[in-house]
């Protein structure tokens, strides 16, 4: 019996814990995502290389990263290794990659 409640527990916990994850992940809206893409056709950015960076949703841009603002979003963006990513600029995490 004792087992089974281990079991269930440590279940419970697991869920809990991918609900907890699942919270952190940042959703742009649609009509915001359009408007991402339309300013990134209309000011192309140079590339920059970042040694050692991984370029995934989640990872987190250096310092020395220049942001660039995207009008009438809360979003930054910059072109890394000629891919442009949207960052949030209160974590500095990159939250989509555009292809």
């Amino acid at each position: 019996m004792r087992m089974r409640l281990s079991t269930a527990a440590a279940g419970l916990l697991l869920l809990a814990g991918i609900g907890v994850a699942a919270a952190q992940d940042v959703i742009i809206e649609p009509e915001q995502e359009t408007v991402i893409r339309e300013y990134v056709k209309k000011q192309p950015l140079a590339s920059v290389n970042l040694p050692g960076v991984e370029l995934n949703i989640g990872s987190t841009l250096p310092e020395t990263v220049e942001l660039h603002e995207v009008p009438d979003t809360k979003y930054r963006t910059v072109v890394v290794d000629n891919r442009t990513v949207v960052v949030d600029p209160g974590t500095r995490k990159i939250i989509k990659i555009i292809e």
